[in-house]
């Protein structure tokens, strides 16, 4: 994953480095062009001049013969010659070695061919001039260009860092405060103040979003309340109907059959019942009263209450505890989490199968053996029961989840070579 401005930054990165890039050839090419005319020029000026100045000495051959040989012994790479007849003027470019310098490495030159008469006698003046140089003055240029491109480049970096953090600085504390809201908390997101058009566009779409599943949510809320505990008394009625109709004499075999099942799925509904009643008290957070309590000694106690269950099943069934587990927290429901997981180990344990607990530090793990491995991104929800032929409510170990998320405690399940493993770190509420 990456951050949005790093992904834009990567984009004008590569950008700023294509134009960079395409910008040297174009730098060599207008400098070579501007320095070549200039070159020109300056050569055209130069041999314009010495026409002129030798035009003046017609009629007087010695002297124009010696201002000739004197031209060409001085001036570097140039020289004036008779020639039959005049022709037009051309320029060239070519590559030799420089007399003066003594280099080894062919140089550039600029050359002017041009012609000129006195006194009937034609002549053609040549002109080279150096124009290595613009070379150095193309690597100077490209070079403070460069170190210009890195200054610019740097500055928008430390110029975009510090104010995208302040631009930005809405945008993470709304992400900071959506992470840590809780729904059950009941209560409406506070979300910081901006002058940011699509901040603030934002920020309404989440309160929108919010408000109607806090709406939801207490709607869902009110509506499992107050079934659970409108259901209490007529099945609790029905029950005793029930248990008066098997007292009775007159029932047939298979009549008194019906009625037990009847019974059974009736007690499991009540079960359900109580579940949701118990769920509903975990998110009013109506368990205020909490306690000290020595988890390792609540397991023992716990195992007492359940040896039918064990030894109906004929399981071995072990606690290892080194050292007391302090733990603050209401004592009702740290029996219910522990219970919940006992009897989940319990009944999901084939016959003579191992169940194996152990506390290590403030982490209670329980092990047990078992096939194949249960689903883990449902376990822990609401009525979803861990196995198929399951006679549980499928509320447990959502008890357990709502248990752990009201003390910052966490649940977790594996499952690794043939052994399930669950877990509860008790973080946040720890006697220490």
């Amino acid at each position: 994953m990456k951050k949005l401005l790093d992904r834009n930054l990567k984009v004008f990165l590569l950008y700023a480095l294509v134009v960079f890039l395409g910008s040297v050839p174009v730098y060599f090419f207008i400098v070579d062009l501007i320095w070549r005319t200039e070159l020109h020029e300056h050569n055209m000026i130069v041999a314009l001049r010495a026409k002129r100045n030798f035009e003046l000495l017609t009629g007087d051959t010695g002297s124009l013969n010696n201002s000739i040989r004197a031209w060409n012994q001085i001036q570097p790479d140039a020289s004036i010659i008779p020639v039959p007849a005049v022709n037009k003027d051309s320029v060239y470019t070519v590559y030799k070695h420089n007399s003066f310098t003594g280099h080894v490495e062919l140089d550039r030159f600029h050359g002017l061919v041009t012609y000129f008469t006195v006194a009937g006698q034609p002549y053609r003046m040549t002109i080279e001039t150096n124009i290595e140089e613009s070379y150095e003055t193309i690597g100077a240029i490209t070079a403070v260009t460069a170190i210009f491109f890195l200054v610019l480049l740097g500055g928008f970096l430390l110029l975009n860092k510090r104010l995208s953090r302040k631009l930005w600085a809405p945008f993470h504390k709304t992400i900071d405060r959506l992470e840590a809201y809780d729904l059950k908390s009941q209560e409406h997101i506070p979300l910081p103040v901006t002058n940011i058009v699509e901040f603030e566009a934002l920020h309404r779409g989440i309160r929108k979003l919010i408000d109607g599943n806090l709406t939801a949510y207490l709607e869902q809320k009110e509506f499992t309340e107050n079934a659970s505990h409108e259901l209490q008394t007529p099945l609790a009625i029905v029950q005793s109907k029930l248990d008066l109709i098997l007292q009775t004499q007159e029932l047939t075999e298979e009549q008194s059959g019906i009625i037990e099942n009847a019974s059974k799925s009736l007690s499991r509904v009540s079960r359900i019942n109580r579940n949701l009643v118990l769920l509903a008290k975990i998110d009013n957070r109506q368990f205020t009263d909490q306690e000290p309590m020595d988890m390792a000694q609540l397991l023992r106690e716990l195992k007492a209450d359940m040896e039918d269950f064990i030894e109906e099943k004929e399981l071995r069934f072990d606690i290892t505890a080194s050292q007391p587990c302090e733990v603050v927290g209401n004592r009702a429901l740290a029996e219910i989490l522990l219970t919940n997981l006992l009897m989940n180990a319990i009944r999901h344990t084939s016959t003579r199968g191992n169940v194996l607990i152990w506390l290590e530090g403030y982490t209670l793990n329980i092990t047990n053996t078992g096939a194949t491995s249960l689903p883990e991104d449902k376990l822990f929800n609401r009525f979803s029961s861990a196995a198929v032929h399951t006679t549980g409510t499928g509320l447990g170990l959502a008890i357990v989840k709502e248990i752990c998320q009201l003390y910052g405690w966490s649940a977790g399940y594996r499952f690794a070579e043939g052994w399930h493993h669950f877990s509860v770190r008790f973080t946040g509420n720890t006697k220490e």
